[in-house]
């Protein structure tokens, strides 16, 4: 797959994933903040509990107009001010069969603040991974309008440690005419396909004799993203003792008959869904843990860890 249908990919995670956040979260936030609106009403209740939780919050019993009697948690800010025994205002919706109350405390809105507040944040988180796609493709297209010079190029195949990343990623040996020979990841890219064996002539985009990402330019034109900076040595944390071109599977390993139906191999966007997966996952068990089992706070977890694992692996460079 070409390197600018997976930032396509990635940058599309992205968005939606922050989308459904935003949707789920600021949904109920709306919510919220309109049935606090309708909360004209005021009652004086009495804090029974203190100390409940991580976060501290009170449990608070008050009466309504109609002389029925409310028991209801509340998150605070102040928790040395409203401990057991103290007088907790209470706003509440007077016309409502039911009603649920609010901190009539304006200063009290840590309800309120826990659905926007991670809101802002994955938005600032969305912006960033976006971001990060922004400067590869800026990076990529000013260095690759820099002069070009001739070198020799080996390509590599790394394989990563267990971890986040994608496990495979690819490599080039660049050596220039004084046999000095430097290192550059790239994205995976199918003009690489017919380089694995034999040492290419290429134009090295961006050479300065620095550390700085410089593009690769192959016979036929293509022009590679790089990934990190140039190093001076081969990496040690990954293994580059074969060629790309030995990656392969046991369909490799048989010869098919004539006439046998070959599926294709798995497409290269379904490796997405299980990251999404263990995303969510994660995103769960968060979610009973930090938000208490909450359904609003535990899905905004499944959400935004569901889609930030898959973005992070894309942004690693999975090969095609």
């Amino acid at each position: 797959m070409r390197p600018s249908r997976v930032a396509l990919i990635g940058v599309t995670v992205i968005v939606a994933g922050y989308a459904l956040l935003a949707a789920w979260l600021g949904g109920h936030a709306y919510a919220y903040t309109t049935a606090r609106d309708r909360a004209t009403a005021t009652a004086s209740g009495t804090v029974v509990e203190d100390g409940i939780g991580d976060d501290e919050d009170i449990r608070v019993r008050w009466t309504d107009r109609s002389g029925r009697t409310h028991v209801q948690r509340f998150g605070i800010y102040d928790t040395g001010r409203y401990t057991e025994g103290r007088r907790f205002p209470v706003a509440y919706d007077p016309d409502a069969a039911d009603p649920s109350g609010f901190p009539a405390d304006p200063e009290e809105t840590s309800a309120e603040d826990d659905l926007v507040v991670p809101l802002a944040g994955a938005g600032l988180g969305a912006l960033a991974l976006a971001g990060v796609w922004a400067w590869r493709g800026v990076r990529f297209r000013l260095t690759a309008r820099r002069p070009g010079r001739p070198m020799t190029a080996v390509v590599r195949a790394g394989e990563r440690p267990q971890g986040w990343r994608a496990p495979e990623t690819t490599w080039l040996a660049l050596t220039d005419g004084h046999g000095r020979t430097v290192w550059q990841r790239v994205m995976g890219h199918p003009g690489l396909d017919d380089h694995d064996h034999e040492p290419v002539e290429v134009t090295v985009h961006g050479w300065a004799d620095t550390r700085r990402p410089v593009v690769v330019e192959l016979p036929d034109g293509t022009r590679l993203v790089p990934l990190g900076r140039l190093r001076r040595s081969a990496p040690t944390h990954e293994l580059l003792d074969r060629p790309r071109s030995a990656r392969g599977g046991l369909r490799d390993a048989f010869v098919v008959p004539d006439g046998t139906v070959v599926r294709p191999a798995r497409a290269w966007w379904r490796q997405v869904l299980p990251a999404a997966g263990g995303g969510a996952l994660v995103g769960l068990v968060m979610g009973l843990f930090m938000a208490e089992g909450s359904p609003t706070g535990t899905v905004g977890f499944v959400l935004a860890m569901g889609a930030l694992l898959p973005s992070v692996w894309i942004l690693s460079a999975p090969q095609p």
